[in-house]
């Protein structure tokens, strides 16, 4: 990575004011090499001239992932949480990802909690993760914990790009049907209008349709192109709000098809997550205040928080569950069983595995699915307009 020169200004520690300049990454990385030195940093400027990093790189999920299985390693082998961090710090490449780990280690440095550490940066460590650290300081096996997260975390993104991928080809079809539409009716159509008019001709009426669908795009293109925005604008704030969360999330998980997709994603991902917290020896409470908070839609949402309540009040969870439409029964009997057993937290991941493969099995009959509605919707509209075309020039040679 190319280096910079910042201008630094310092005080020492008899309190004598320094200034000077250094070679760094990143104004972050020069603060630091100045408090290693023992000096009180007073500001840190990159020079004129100096080249500047304008699109500075994020910290991402899969930097986070790769993270927690390096800490894992080091942590199971030995070494310090400090020390970890520290050495995982000086390998990184990333100035965001960097200035991350070099602040968590400065907060246990002094004596703070790894989880409280990382609850100081939930962006890039949520309350699932600081949750589960949690457990581990007071059970003392940080390192299984964090190879646990990790392997958490990796399913859920697994997953997650699986869906994308699997949605993908939908989109792309869709996108160009939308887009050959568009060029055929603005572009190809009114090519032969002037034709059709000069021979004063009477068209038929697919014809008339489409011509009428072609004026309305090419003359009001404006109010379509408001629609859009407004349509756009409107989810986005509708999404926001508790009436449009409610009305968007229905939709989302009663679609033909894709809805019962939703469903096995959302129970997928609340029970790999309570059954992670069970495992770890969250307690039960607030386990369930994670699966609500995890899940990813309103009516999934309210239903955990549901059982909440009513395993607050000493029931059960299967039967807080009992006759909730959005479960499964026989999912219910299974949760029973392992409450019954004790072995919940193993019943939860092998029934989160069993929706994992169950999703893949889904994604691939949903694409097989849409992949011909697709295609005969492109045949259909393409071979309307084309069709529309040639009607009036079949007459025209007739005649």
């Amino acid at each position: 990575m190319s280096s910079a020169s910042f201008a630094y200004e310092v005080r020492d520690p008899l309190g004598k004011t320094h200034t000077g300049a250094l070679e760094a990454a990143s104004a972050d990385e020069a603060s630091q090499k100045l408090r290693r030195d023992g000096f009180q940093v007073l500001s840190v400027k990159a020079e004129d001239g100096a080249p500047l990093d304008l699109f500075p790189r994020r910290v991402g999920k899969k930097d986070i992932i790769h993270l927690t299985s390096q800490l894992a390693i080091m942590v199971e082998t030995g070494i310090t949480l400090s020390a970890a961090l520290d050495g995982i710090a000086s390998q990184e490449e990333n100035p965001a990802l960097k200035k991350l780990l070099l602040d968590l280690k400065s907060q246990v440095e002094q004596g703070e909690n790894f989880s409280t550490a990382l609850a100081r940066h939930p962006r890039q460590f949520d309350r699932t993760y600081v949750s589960l650290i949690k457990a581990s300081e007071q059970t003392g096996a940080m390192g299984a914990m964090l190879d646990r997260i990790a392997e958490y975390m990796q399913k859920e993104a697994d997953m997650g790009a699986k869906v994308r991928a699997s949605m993908a080809y939908p989109a792309v079809m869709a996108t160009l049907a939308v887009g050959v539409t568009i060029f055929l009716l603005t572009y190809v159509l009114p090519k032969f209008a002037p034709l059709f008019k000069k021979k004063g001709m009477k068209l038929p009426t697919p014809t008339k349709i489409m011509m009428t669908a072609s004026d309305a795009l090419i003359d009001y293109w404006y109010l379509w192109l408001i629609g859009i925005v407004v349509a756009g604008v409107g989810y986005y704030i509708g999404s926001r709000t508790t009436q449009g969360r409610i009305f968007l999330d229905k939709a989302k998980i009663s679609l033909p098809v894709l809805g019962g997709l939703n469903r096995k994603v959302i129970l997928s991902r609340s029970l790999r997550t309570l059954g992670a917290m069970v495992a770890a020896g969250v307690s039960m409470l607030d386990a369930l205040r994670l699966c609500a908070a995890v899940a990813g839609n309103i009516h999934y949402e309210r239903l955990w928080e549901m059982v909440l309540d009513k395993v607050a009040g000493g029931e059960r969870i299967c039967d807080a569950l009992h006759g909730a439409p959005l479960f499964p029964s026989t999912l219910i009997q299974m949760i029973g069983a392992g409450e019954d057993t004790g072995n919940l937290d193993k019943v939860l991941e092998k029934v989160s595995n069993h929706y994992d493969k169950d999703v893949e099995l889904s994604l691939k009959t949903a694409t097989s699915l849409i992949e011909p509605i697709m295609i005969t919707v492109m045949g259909v509209v393409v071979g309307g307009i084309g069709m529309s075309l040639l009607l009036p020039i079949f007459s025209l040679s007739r005649g």
